[in-house]
């Protein structure tokens, strides 16, 4: 028989970009600028950034399937965006959580805000994983808000 478990962990980051809240929210809705800093060039990206909508990104990883999918909760244009999401591994589900992104006015630009609340399951996927690979994407964010005009 095989044992299941879940670990539930939140993390919050908290990152300074100098561009205004609304060019950083663009950022996010636009499916062609998301797919360069959150997908990466070698994987599927699909992005339908609606309330309802979904997003779809996925690839291969040590010969393991990945894939993210993302239902939009809440959006607030220029301000907040909530979304539900699922990490499957191959067939089997890995990690479910619950994210918000809030873009607040700062002196020198935004301060994005995003907390995750996730539920770990069967020890597939680390709380600390995800984060180092949310503060990767983060990173790449802003890369991509540096080199557009």
């Amino acid at each position: 028989m095989t044992k299941h478990s879940v670990v539930h962990a939140t993390f919050t980051i908290e990152r300074d970009y100098p561009a205004a809240p609304d060019r950083v929210f663009a950022a996010w809705s636009d499916p062609a600028t998301k797919a360069r800093w959150f997908a990466g060039p070698d994987s599927r990206h699909e992005l339908d950034f609606r309330v309802g909508g979904r997003e779809l990104a996925g690839g291969t990883h040590d010969g393991t399937e990945l894939t993210f999918e993302t239902t939009y909760q809440e959006i607030v244009p220029g301000e907040r965006i909530v979304y539900t999401s699922a990490l499957r591994a191959d067939d089997t589900v890995a990690t479910i959580s619950l994210t918000s992104v809030e873009f607040v006015a700062a002196e020198e630009g935004t301060r994005l805000v995003l907390t995750e609340h996730g539920a770990y399951l069967d020890g597939h996927e680390q709380s600390d994983w995800r984060e180092q690979g949310t503060r990767d994407q983060l990173d790449a964010l802003a890369k991509e808000l540096a080199s557009a005009p």
